[in-house]
């Protein structure tokens, strides 16, 4: 009787180092403080017994963080999968995360130096409809930022700006078309604005539009005084917080009325920054290219 029970404590015991020496567990749980696009989603890994991780978010993007956050930029459904990885044992598990929609025009323009998010304006639908149809045609992918000027504005939109050569001259190009001026006096250059390039007066005295190319400003801090002197010369009245915009940010007031404007940057101010900084040649054309991706948030 003693040698049955000492056997079947033996095969208890072996059993239960067998369940000790499994491999990992893959679980998580995620917070998201707003649903709307672009949405900033904060996971936390629950996994148990892993020695790294790796997560890929269903947009593309993966991270080998153990509890990472990740800001999703588009709506829609997005599987996101957790790899669980111990020695040459692995878990996964996956769930569904939803994006919704946003209420206004957002747009989403990559770059290698971070996304800028933008808010194109229901003021200018003309301007609005006709960027929103170029970006879902992809006709913006690739592209260059190819006039940037510090203190004044970053340039793109120009197809013949697509794997140009270093030295090519660029600027003149379009999708062979222009759009009528769309002023409105509440849309303002002050930083961040998003408004449409064109030729010049003697060229285009009806101010009209490329039908592509387009700038952010970036723009330099201004004087009280200097905006009063652009109020009386453009006929406007700016706003106490475009004044405190003008004055504390900056912006290029001297093209108000003059060029549309027909959006405005939300996000990635510092992505403005550090492409209005990049080294250029003598057309003000940055020495490494800065490409562009452009995709609606919808």
């Amino acid at each position: 009787m003693h040698i049955v029970s000492g056997i079947k404590l033996l095969v208890l015991t072996t059993v239960s180092i067998f369940l000790v020496s499994c491999g990992p567990t893959a679980r998580f749980t995620y917070q998201q403080s707003d649903k709307v696009a672009p949405s900033i989603v904060d996971f936390q890994n629950d996994s148990k017994k892993a020695e790294s991780y790796t997560w890929d978010f269903g947009d593309g993007k993966t991270s080998s963080d153990k509890n990472p956050n990740h800001k999703y930029y588009l709506s829609g459904k997005y599987e996101v999968a957790l790899t669980a990885k111990k020695g040459k044992k692995e878990k996964v598990t996956v769930q569904e995360i939803f994006v919704d929609a946003p209420d206004i025009c957002l747009l989403a323009l990559e770059t290698d130096y971070g996304t800028i998010i933008m808010h194109l304006f229901d003021n200018t639908p003309k301007h609005r409809d006709n960027f929103i149809k170029l970006a879902e045609e992809g006709f913006f992918d690739g592209l260059l930022f190819h006039r940037v000027i510090d203190g004044f504005m970053i340039q793109g939109g120009d197809p013949n700006s697509r794997d140009a050569k270093a030295g090519k001259p660029l600027g003149s190009g379009g999708p062979g078309y222009q759009i009528p001026a769309e002023f409105n006096k509440e849309n303002v250059h002050i930083r961040g604005a998003i408004a449409a390039a064109r030729t010049s007066d003697s060229m285009n005295p009806q101010k009209k539009s490329s039908g592509s190319q387009f700038y952010i400003v970036h723009g330099k801090p201004l004087e009280e005084s200097q905006l009063r002197n652009f109020e009386l010369m453009k006929g406007l009245n700016y706003t106490d917080e475009q004044k405190r915009i003008f004055m504390e940010d900056g912006g290029t007031p001297f093209l108000d009325m003059g060029y549309t404007v027909f959006g405005q940057v939300l996000e990635g101010f510092d992505v403005i920054e550090d492409i209005a900084q990049a080294k250029k040649d003598n057309r003000d054309r940055p020495i490494e290219d800065i490409k562009m991706q452009i995709n609606v948030i919808k």
